[in-house]
């Protein structure tokens, strides 16, 4: 034999609210929502008629009727769309008594001015989360996730003593996202780093990069031609999302033997520590997706020490209205300024100074030999 469920409500309880008109469709209709924001919109919605009645008929000073403002924003931020209805219906059920009804003066234009753009603001982040499919923070929550993954993917792996390694990502507005970032990955003495630039800066290519983020890394290391077959994913997507420009170094840290590949991407440049200067690559390619079949003209050396190498976007270099080869030559003259002194010290300075006076997103790997 089968227990029956506990109601939803007590019986005495549902008697008691069953003498207040305003309630009774309230309360059927919360009894046939069964979601975990009921009890939420039960407990907002007697405030909500508490403050109201409490306001009109004890006292304005201690019961105003601003309280309403911060629980529209709790229902705009924690209720289902369906019942933030509820609630704003309640919430003009309460001021309408407050106001025309007592005559309450603290019920002015202003007020009213106010509640109406917190609901539509309630409204807007409910129908975003509605859309999602989450409840409450749950939203932000998974944005914090994957921009804590996406750091994380963007460190350099463990390097042994006699090397160095140095990521700086600087996302255009302060924002947590961009277009700008990093894979890499580690096997023995093979060390494999990409820097890939989608089009677009900010928040508007962060979404974009996040995914190719995850595409990137699980290819990088489990192919033999990194790029080749990054073109091939980006060229078999449907619609123009805009252009993806990379390069992938291929290091083996026991000789300092490195191959590097181009596909659309700045020149990655090298510190000669014999000559002290620095020496542009030749590495260079198509940009990834445009064509099926990616050619691209590989550069290799060795890394000797006090050599390093600079893999860079070119929000570090291109600068509105300047020319980029104006801006690579401004680079290079800062890094002979900078760097010998100190590459991991230096290195975020580097990319402060060249970024000053623009805002876009910018990405500098430095890979040293001490």
């Amino acid at each position: 034999m089968t227990s029956r469920p506990a109601p939803l409500i007590p019986p005495r309880l549902r008697a008691l609210l069953a003498r207040v008109p305003l309630l009774v469709p309230l309360v059927r209709f919360v009894r046939k929502v069964w979601s975990r924001d009921r009890y939420l919109l039960i407990a907002l919605a007697v405030l909500t008629i508490v403050v109201g009645v409490l306001d009109a008929e004890v006292s304005a000073y201690w019961f105003s009727p601003s309280l309403l403002i911060l629980f529209t924003l709790i229902g705009g931020l924690q209720l289902r769309l369906r019942s933030l209805a509820i609630l704003l219906c309640v919430v003009v059920a309460s001021l309408t008594y407050m106001g025309p009804i007592t005559g309450v003066p603290s019920v002015g234009p202003g007020l009213l001015i106010t509640m109406a753009f917190t609901a539509a603001l309630a409204w807007t982040m409910a129908r975003t989360r509605g859309k999602l499919g989450v409840q409450g923070l749950r939203g932000d929550a998974m944005l914090l996730e994957l921009r804590d993954r996406l750091k994380r993917q963007s460190e350099l792996p463990s390097l042994p003593k006699d090397w160095g390694g140095k990521v700086v990502l600087k996302q255009a507005g302060g924002s947590s996202f961009g277009g700008d970032f990093v894979v890499s990955m580690r096997e023995g003495d093979r060390v494999q780093v990409a820097v890939v630039d989608v089009s677009g800066k900010g928040v508007d290519a962060g979404t974009r990069a996040l995914m190719l983020s995850g595409t990137f890394g699980g290819l990088l290391g489990s192919v033999d031609d990194f790029l080749v077959a990054c073109n091939s994913y980006l060229h078999r997507q449907l619609g123009d999302e805009g252009f993806v420009t990379a390069v992938h170094l291929d290091l083996d840290l026991s000789t300092g033997a490195y191959t590097i590949t181009s596909a659309g991407h700045p020149p990655v440049v090298r510190f000669d520590a014999g000559s002290g200067t620095w020496r542009v690559s030749t590495a260079k390619g198509v940009v990834l997706g445009v064509v099926p079949d990616l050619a691209c003209e590989t550069d290799s050396g060795v890394l000797r020490r006090g050599d390093a190498l600079m893999l860079f976007t070119d929000g570090l270099i291109e600068q509105p209205g300047r020319d980029i080869d104006a801006g690579l030559d401004r680079l290079l003259g800062e890094a002979e300024r900078l760097l010998p002194s100190g590459f991991r010290d230096k290195a975020r300075q580097l990319v402060q100074s060249m970024s000053s006076g623009h805002n876009d997103d910018c990405a500098l790997v430095l890979i040293w030999r001490p």
